[in-house]
């Protein structure tokens, strides 16, 4: 069977100017074909399928009725953009999404100027528009012009206070703004907090823009002196109608709720919006996500993150594996943590499947916290728990714990308070490239007063970094863990509290060593192996701490060896940095010690498979042999003949 539905419509489309002569009808047809060919590139790619199955129509509308790439569409995460990819020149190359050298999986500035702005964290898209609007009003220039500005973001997404800042900025400002809240009820994870409630409420109801509109038009038939007293009396069945319109009250007009998969009311909407808007204006959109393909929409996650699939049955093609994930251990262990200490609690930020917590909060609920899309409040928030006596363990992605920074200084770090942060996804994460890439953990957190940063070189040392956190209370700590599986080792039935700043002699050798700092372990020793063969036996070790230090391990290890290497999956300023610094206050350079430090290079690294992107950023085995060649001053070559 062909990956390649019959579209006959979207085959005479390439760029969005070839749909302004399509009648409504066709356009309809048009969303139709667009959805069977997103289905159909997806299964073959793998990628997030439920958010763009959602907004298929809405992005037809929107490419017909605006004139982009001129007016610029912002996407708020950029889930959703796999359609709007197709219509905008890409869909060539759409079979290429998330692979080496492909389409990124979100939008991408050097991609197209059909995206404007890059996006791949959430609640982004109301800023970046409202730039481009006051860009426009400045008389500022893009190769394509400036028109209209129009951000369009999920309700998940509105959990995050970012959202509120740019529209409470948008609002005093009054510029022509287009916002469409794409409502589906389920970022990643099914939406929680008072927003979802409120946007609950208000699709329960009837529109109330003929209400408002009726209302007008009778308050314009009064006597002058009524008029007044009428509009209030307007505002307050307004507010009776749909329980406070906050949107209104951040000085945007609001339309909606609309049915996001009914041309027939998009198209008539965002005619009018073009032709008419003045200032802010939010249209509330409802729609559904995996809208279209069965298999995705009666998934829990309506088809959120697939990997390839067949067409047909929905059925995914992953590939078997001998280990459980580190997710997993991490999620396991906790338990197991949690059910010796009723003081454990685990804080997520709209994470809960992809950092293991539905786990937890399916067995202790009331110990388990979904923030929503709101790192900061996350940190905070576990920062208040761990003050109160309770053992806060706030499970972020890396690439995500960075939105909450200033908290982790501030909150966590100033006050010495015991958050235990565990971090995923650490180390380069393959298909969600650059944006997703856990590189920077390392740095930002062990630079910080007091904090304990470690690093897992395998599951069963993760099972112990949990237990070492749960038992530690003299102030904050964070274990970090990569994407995917584990390497197969024996695993404990329970962790055992490692003593902090603490690592351990992996292999002795002779003239150089090998300091690791979390699951490049695995990589040095395949290294050792194929140096063994050329007459090189390295001595390897396994820091566990990048903060402390240990400091008489390392230090023994300059002592006894003419070279030392460190190796980590972070970038530079990181475990590396640390030891170069111990290693001048201490003299050791003087004694002549060579030193040289394997970290993530000083760039942003695009989507590949793991391998693929640790060889670019040459940490894999073949690399760390040709250091320990180099450092020594052995050739290739000469290594071949030994």
């Amino acid at each position: 069977m062909t990956d390649r539905p019959d579209t006959p419509l979207l085959d005479t489309i390439r760029r969005p100017a070839d749909m302004k002569h399509l009648s409504d009808a066709q356009l309809h047809q048009l969303a139709g074909e667009l959805r069977d060919e997103t289905v159909a590139a997806v299964s073959v790619t793998g990628g997030h399928l439920g958010a763009g199955l959602g907004v298929v129509e809405l992005t037809v509308a929107l490419h017909a009725v605006f004139d982009t790439p001129r007016d610029k569409i912002v996407w708020d995460v950029g889930h959703q953009c796999y359609p709007h990819k197709i219509l905008t020149e890409r869909r060539d190359r759409i079979r290429t999404l998330r692979q080496k050298d492909g389409l990124s999986g979100f939008t991408k500035r050097s991609e197209s100027p059909y995206d404007p702005f890059g996006a791949a964290h959430s609640s982004t898209s109301i800023s970046a528009a409202l730039g481009f609007a006051v860009a426009r009003d400045l008389g500022g220039v893009t190769p394509e012009g400036l028109g209209d500005a129009i951000a369009v973001i999920g309700d998940g997404s509105m959990s995050a206070g970012m959202a509120y800042e740019a529209m409470n900025n948008a609002g005093d400002l009054g510029k022509r703004l287009i916002v469409i809240l794409n409502d589906n009820e389920m970022s990643i994870a099914p939406p929680v907090g008072a927003m979802s409630s409120y946007l609950s409420r208000l699709y329960a109801e009837e529109p109330f823009q003929d209400l408002k509109a009726a209302a007008k038009g009778a308050v314009s038939l009064l006597p002058p002196p009524f008029r007044e007293g009428a509009r209030r009396a307007k505002d307050i069945l307004k507010g009776m109608a749909v329980g406070g319109t906050l949107f209104e009250q951040l000085g945007f007009s609001y339309l909606g709720p609309i049915d996001g998969h009914d041309m027939d009311q998009l198209l008539p909407v965002l005619r009018t919006v073009k032709a008419r808007a003045t200032g802010p204006i939010l249209i509330h959109v409802l729609t559904k996500k995996g809208k279209g393909y069965a298999p995705a929409e009666e998934s829990a996650d309506r088809g959120h993150a697939r990997a390839k699939f067949d067409v047909v049955t929905g059925e995914q093609k992953k590939a078997p594996s001998n280990a459980p994930s580190y997710t997993s251990v991490f999620a396991q262990h906790l338990l197991k943590e949690a059910a010796a200490d009723n003081k454990i609690c685990a804080v997520t930020a709209a994470m809960p499947d992809g950092t293991g917590l539905n786990l937890f909060a399916e067995r202790y609920p009331s110990r388990c916290f979904d923030v929503g899309i709101a790192e900061q409040h996350g940190v905070t928030f576990s920062a208040a728990l761990a003050a109160g006596g309770m053992k806060p363990f706030c499970a972020l992605y890396s690439t995500f714990l960075q939105r909450g920074y200033d908290q982790v200084v501030h909150d966590v770090a100033i006050q010495r308070l015991p958050v235990r942060f565990a971090v995923d996804r650490a180390g380069l994460v393959g298909a969600d490239g650059a944006t997703h890439a856990g590189a920077f953990d390392i740095a930002f957190l062990a630079n910080l007063p007091g904090f304990v940063v470690m690093a897992a070189a395998d599951e069963a040392e993760l099972a112990h970094m949990v237990a070492t956190a749960a038992a530690y209370d003299d102030g904050p700590i964070a274990f970090r863990f990569p994407r995917g599986e584990g390497t197969g080792v024996e695993m404990p039935e329970r962790g055992t509290p490692l003593e902090i700043g603490k690592g351990r002699i992996i292999r002795n050798g002779g003239r150089v060593a090998i300091l690791s700092f979390g699951t490049r372990l695995s990589e040095v020793e395949a290294a050792c192996e194929s140096l063994a063969a050329k007459g090189i036996t390295p001595t390897v070790a396994d820091a566990r701490f990048a903060k402390p230090l240990d400091r008489d391990m390392i230090l023994q290890l300059a002592a006894d060896h003419e070279a030392l290497i460190t190796i980590e999956e972070g970038a530079v300023g990181g475990f590396g940095s640390h030891v170069a610094q111990l290693l001048s206050d201490e003299g050791v350079f003087d004694a002549g010690l060579k030193f040289r430090s394997m970290v993530l290079p000083d760039t942003f690294i695009d989507q590949s498979s793991p391998a693929d992107m640790y060889a670019t950023a040459q940490l894999s085995a073949k690399d760390i042999e040709a250091k320990v060649l180099s450092v020594l001053g052995v050739s290739q070559i000469g290594a071949e003949r030994a």
